[in-house]
C-alpha cells in the first residue's frame, strides 16, 4: 500500500543527502566492458569469423545496452536486432513471458534468423543474467538450448582452450549447482580441474569465489536455470560475457569446420549424452503446502529401495547433511548449508532431485539421465531411449 501510493520517483525518501546518491554512467559501462573482454579466448578467430551473423533479442530488458557493445568489442560486426523486442518495456507485449527457458520467447529473434540468414541467436532475460540460445541442428534447423548445454559448452570450451594454451596454473575450479549436469563435473574432472557443487543460487558462487580468493582461481560455473558467470570481475551471473563468449565458440567451431550444435555432440561422444528435464509439481494454498512437506517427509522416512526398476545406491539428504551409501549403509557428512533437499542416485547413473520451492507453491523434480552415445548418427535413437528413461522413472514415482 505504502509503495502504492507513490506516484513520482521524487515522492521516494532517499534520507534526504544528494550526496549519498551517486549516479554511474559510461565509465562504469567501460569498465565492465573491459573485464567482459579478458574473458575472450581466441581474438584471432573472431577476426576470421567477424561477419558471423548473430540475432540478439534483449526480450524488451536491459540487455540491449550492453550486450551488443560486448560483442562488438570481441570482434563481431554483424549483430542483428529485433526491433520490435529492443525497446526496454516492462509489459513484455511481445511474449507470453520474458524468460529465455521458454521457448515462445525466442519465437521472434528465431524467424529474424531464418529471414536473414543468421546462425546464432542470443537472448537475454529481462535483467541480463540468463541467456537463451539458438543454434542450427545437423539439418539445417534452429533448437533451442537448455541451461545445461549451455553451462557444458561453455566449461568445456574454457577448459579446453586453457589447456591448449597452457593457461593453467593446477590452482583452478569451477563451480555448478548440486541440481546442474554432471556432465560438467565429468568435462573438470578429465581436464584435472576442481569442481565445486553448492546449493542453488548465485550467492553460494559468490561466497566461494569469496572465500577461496587468492589461494584459486575461478574460470567458470553456472546452473541449470540458464545462468553462467566465465570469470569473477563480478560476483553473479552474468549474460553479457556469456553471450559474447558463447558467439566466440560458435566461431571457433566454425574454424573447426563445426556448428555450435555439433561441438555439443563431439562433447556427447567423449564423455556420454547426458539428459536432464525438470517437473514443477504445483499445490497452491496453506493444504498444498501442508501436502509438499508431506511428500519430504515421506521420501525422508521411507525413501525408496528402487526407481524405474534400478536400485537406489546413495541418498544424499541435505537437511540432515548425510550422505547415506545404501548398499553398505556407509554415511558421510556433506560440507554445505542445511537445505531441504533430497537427492537419489540410482545404479544405472540416473539421478533425481525433489526440492520444495522457496518463493512458489510447488515442488521442483529434477531427473538426470546418462549414457554411452555410439555415434552422431545414433545421437536422435540415445536421446529418445533417455527420454523413456525420465518417463519411466516420472511415471514410477506417480508424478504423472
Amino acid at each position: 500500500e505504502e509503495v502504492r501510493k507513490i506516484k513520482s520517483v521524487k515522492e521516494i525518501k532517499s534520507g534526504g543527502k544528494k550526496e549519498n546518491i551517486n549516479i554511474i554512467g559510461s565509465e562504469t559501462d567501460n569498465a565492465f566492458l573491459q573485464e567482459v573482454l579478458k574473458m575472450s579466448l581466441n581474438p584471432d578467430i573472431i577476426r576470421q569469423y567477424s561477419d558471423l551473423g548473430i540475432v540478439f533479442t534483449p526480450i524488451h530488458g536491459s540487455g540491449g545496452t550492453l550486450v551488443p557493445p560486448a560483442l562488438k568489442l570481441f570482434g563481431f560486426n554483424n549483430i542483428i536486432s529485433v526491433p520490435e523486442q529492443d525497446i526496454p518495456n516492462g509489459n513484455f507485449p511481445t511474449v507470453k513471458s520474458p524468460n529465455p527457458e521458454e521457448p515462445d520467447a525466442m519465437k521472434l529473434a528465431i524467424r529474424k534468423a531464418v529471414d536473414t540468414g543468421a546462425e546464432l541467436v542470443l537472448a537475454t532475460d529481462p535483467d541480463a543474467d540468463r541467456l537463451g540460445i539458438a543454434c542450427k541442428n545437423e539439418k539445417g534447423e534452429f533448437v533451442l538450448l537448455n541451461g545445461n548445454q549451455t553451462g557444458v559448452l561453455l566449461i568445456y570450451y574454457i577448459l579446453s582452450q586453457f589447456r591448449e594454451k597452457n593457461k593453467y596454473k593446477g590452482n583452478e575450479y569451477i563451480i555448478k549447482t548440486i541440481v546442474t549436469s554432471d556432465l560438467m563435473d565429468r568435462i573438470a574432472e578429465k581436464n584435472r580441474v576442481e569442481c565445486f557443487n553448492v546449493l542453488t543460487g548465485f550467492k553460494f558462487f559468490a561466497e566461494l569465489i569469496r572465500d577461496l580468493e587468492g589461494k584459486k582461481k575461478y574460470i567458470g560455473g553456472g546452473e541449470e536455470s540458464y545462468g553462467f558467470l566465465p570469470g569473477d570481475y563480478v560476483r553473479d551471473k552474468d549474460a553479457v560475457a556469456s553471450c559474447a563468449l558463447v558467439a566466440e565458440i560458435t566461431a571457433w567451431a566454425k574454424s573447426r569446420g563445426k556448428s555450435l550444435y555439433e561441438v555439443l555432440i563431439d562433447i556427447y561422444l567423449e564423455y556420454g549424452l547426458y539428459k536432464e528435464k525438470l517437473v514443477n509439481i504445483v499445490r497452491k494454498g496453506k493444504e498444498g503446502a501442508d501436502e509438499i512437506k508431506a511428500m519430504m517427509v515421506t521420501y525422508r522416512n521411507n525413501p525408496p529401495l528402487s526407481i524405474n526398476n534400478s536400485r537406489v545406491v546413495k541418498i544424499d539428504d541435505y537437511e540432515t547433511l548425510v550422505s547415506t551409501d545404501c548398499l553398505t549403509g556407509k554415511k558421510t557428512g556433506i560440507n554445505l548449508l542445511r537445505s531441504d533437499v533430497l537427492q537419489f542416485f540410482l545404479e544405472d547413473g540416473s539421478k533425481i532431485s525433489v526440492r520444495p520451492s522457496g518463493t512458489e507453491p510447488k515442488i521442483k523434480f529434477y531427473f538426470s539421465v546418462n549414457t554411452k552415445l555410439e555415434s552422431a548418427e545414433k545421437f536422435d535413437e540415445t536421446n529418445k531411449l533417455l527420454d523413456n528413461r525420465i518417463d519411466g522413472i516420472i511415471s514410477d514415482m506417480n508424478l504423472t
